[in-house]
């Protein structure tokens, strides 16, 4: 029960914060919305903010699947790597995620790098780096700056994406910067 309870404020206050923002959401709205009672959203997750969150968890839980799913056809690790960056850089371009993810969530919850969750990506990415050196495909250099770098490098580009006037014209100049400064980590000879 406290599950289901759970999903349907997820899924009202997801909708709600991707059609009309994170401010202009009422909380009553989406309690009705989900047919439950302002009470059990702030015995599920605090407040609006804490909801927030944890729309924000769900809807990277989401993009972190579908960055493993571009990378599982690529023929090198390397290639794997990039392709998990792109498509990270590449749902820029979603409402949704341009809403919730990049836009009200820094608005709302501050610096996106210091969310809980930027903490697993963070790992995640020092540990494929390490083993692109271990390979001898990356140079022998600090595996957790160069997943700082690149994190923030794709973190930056999104963000930049979702607030441009034209998103589709800044993601392709983001991504041509982005896979320039991933090149600089390959050894001369790779």
């Amino acid at each position: 029960m406290v599950e289901e309870t759970r999903a349907k404020l997820i899924a009202a206050a997801r909708e709600a914060f991707a059609t009309k923002g994170y401010a202009a959401a009422s909380m009553d709205d989406l309690t009705a919305a989900a047919g439950l009672t302002r009470g059990a959203l702030y015995h599920n997750f605090g407040d609006k903010k804490g909801l927030l969150q944890a729309v924000i968890d769900q809807i990277d839980a989401e993009m972190l699947a579908r960055m493993r799913l571009a990378g599982e056809s690529a023929a090198t690790s390397w290639d794997a790597f990039m392709a998990e960056g792109i498509a990270y850089i590449d749902m820029a371009l979603e409402p949704e995620i341009q809403r919730i993810m990049l836009l009200d969530g820094p608005a709302v919850l501050g610096d996106p790098s210091l969310w809980p969750n930027q903490s697993a990506c963070l790992r995640t990415s020092t540990q494929a780096i390490q083993a692109l050196i271990d390979e001898g495909t990356v140079a022998d250099i600090d595996a957790e700056a160069a997943a700082r770098l690149l994190n923030g490098a794709a973190l930056n580009a999104a963000l930049w994406i979702a607030a441009a006037d034209d998103p589709h014209a800044v993601l392709s100049r983001a991504v041509e910067a982005f896979r320039h400064l991933a090149r600089g980590l390959l050894r001369i000879n790779a």
